[in-house]
């Protein structure tokens, strides 16, 4: 029986819809990338526990322990904005390769200070340091170069499939890592690591599409602040990254979760396991039915939605005193969360110059990064005056608020995804 033409074969036996996210796996380069990124970042997600719990055995220090969160986020601050501008000066296929080479390279420093005795915490902290640095100039360059890789009417659904691909290895990659830290050494799994660097890098030089190199950016500081202007002057794109930053600022509370584990549903270890796992599972079940699902038609609109059910979640997990049902709750913030996420990106996508688009990937990353940074704090604060139930509930009608005042004050939110123009590259930026 012939097939719709409203049906793509993937392999054999099996056909989807041709406009829902797995679909987009059928365009040969995007599929390079994709599969090499999963494999990537669950080596990734696997390398963060093994360093975090060799820290812990190097010191039992928790001040030790927290640091390696702030090392691995200053060089996000340092050199994510010059890493966009790389990203669209530069060939970003070969920017992922020699990136990769160099995470290739600190995964083999790890395995020989590692086995040879000499992990030290000097050694650990340097290549986290650098890692993360390395990571601040390939991630622009992965995300500006995905619209090269599929049809513009495609890329919601490659922006469901990168989250899909983070989302899995955030809950598959601890639970791997610690059965192979526990039946192996830290060594060999520093050295498995490797291997996902090495699939990204083949992937990279299996890639047939040659995006175009614009040599006509500016550098350094007038390139970051051409891509501020151009950020500034698209007020769609503004409204974006600001709701994701406002939205994670009233919605963290993550580390209030120990209070509600032993005081709230009168447990332990082994309840904040659970409070803390909940999300991550919510979102790969919210990513997964996501991509079988046709594309919104509206994004914008599907963004907003998603992040009023996101609050209506925090609310809902502030109130509850029954453990499965908060869990039910923590569930859905990731599972609204990993779907905000995929039509942010699709948005920014749509309405950005290729020229562009490194540089504001990065400052999206930093936007998404600083929300959060600051939300923690900010549960910290009100929990310590009102209660940790009152300041999650609080942060989460601050969350549906931002949300509604944002597409009120934003009405190109509300556009159609074929409305949705790509903005003109500005003559100049002085």
């Amino acid at each position: 029986m012939e097939e719709s033409d409203d049906y793509v074969r993937l392999t054999p036996g099996l056909s989807v819809p041709a406009n829902n996210a797995f679909s987009t796996l059928r365009h040969a380069d995007f599929r390079k990338l994709w599969l090499a990124d999963t494999l990537s970042i669950l080596g990734w997600q696997i390398q963060r526990m093994a360093i975090t719990w060799q820290v812990y055995e190097l010191t039992g220090d928790a001040l030790l322990l927290g640091l390696l969160g702030l090392i691995r986020f200053a060089p996000v601050i340092i050199f994510g904005l010059f890493g966009g501008v790389v990203a669209d000066r530069g060939d970003r296929r070969m920017i992922l390769v020699w990136t990769h080479i160099a995470l290739l390279v600190s995964s083999v420093v790890l395995v020989l200070a590692t086995a040879s005795g000499h992990d030290t915490l000097l050694v650990i902290y340097a290549v986290t340091f650098a890692s993360a640095a390395i990571n601040a100039l390939a991630g622009p360059a992965r995300q500006a170069l995905i619209p090269n890789l599929v049809p513009r009417s495609e890329l919601a659904g490659a922006a469901t499939m990168a989250n899909l691909a983070m989302q899995a290895a955030s809950v598959v990659g601890p639970a791997v890592g610690g059965i192979l830290i526990a039946s192996t050494s830290l060594a060999i799994v520093y050295g498995l690591n490797a291997i996902g660097f090495l699939a990204v890098i083949v992937a990279a030089l299996a890639i047939k599409a040659r995006p175009e190199i614009h040599t006509h950016t500016e550098r350094g500081l007038t390139a970051i602040k051409a891509g501020f202007v151009f950020l500034w002057q698209t007020p769609i794109l503004l409204t974006v990254m600001g709701l994701d930053f406002i939205a994670t600022f009233f919605g963290a509370f993550s580390n209030l979760l120990p209070i509600f584990a032993d005081e709230i549903f009168g447990g332990g270890a082994n309840r904040l396991g659970l409070l803390l796992s909940a999300p991550a599972a919510g979102a790969v079940v919210g990513s997964l039915v996501f991509g079988l699902m046709r594309m919104p038609v509206r994004p914008g609109l599907g963004m907003v939605a998603c992040v009023i059910g996101y609050g209506a979640c925090i609310v809902g997990f502030g109130l509850s005193s029954n453990l499965w049902l908060a869990l039910l709750f923590l569930a859905g913030t990731g599972a609204a969360d990993s779907i905000s996420m995929a039509m942010r990106h699709t948005i920014r996508n749509l309405v950005t110059p290729d020229a562009y688009r490194g540089r504001i990937a990065s400052a999206h990353s930093m936007f998404a990064m600083g929300g959060p940074q600051l939300g923690e704090f900010r549960a910290g604060i009100m929990a310590s005056t009102m209660g940790a139930p009152a300041a999650v509930a609080i942060g989460g009608v601050g969350t549906i608020l931002a949300a509604i005042g944002a597409v009120r004050m934003v009405p190109q939110l509300a556009s159609r995804l074929a409305d949705l123009p790509e903005v003109e590259e500005p003559e100049h930026i002085g």
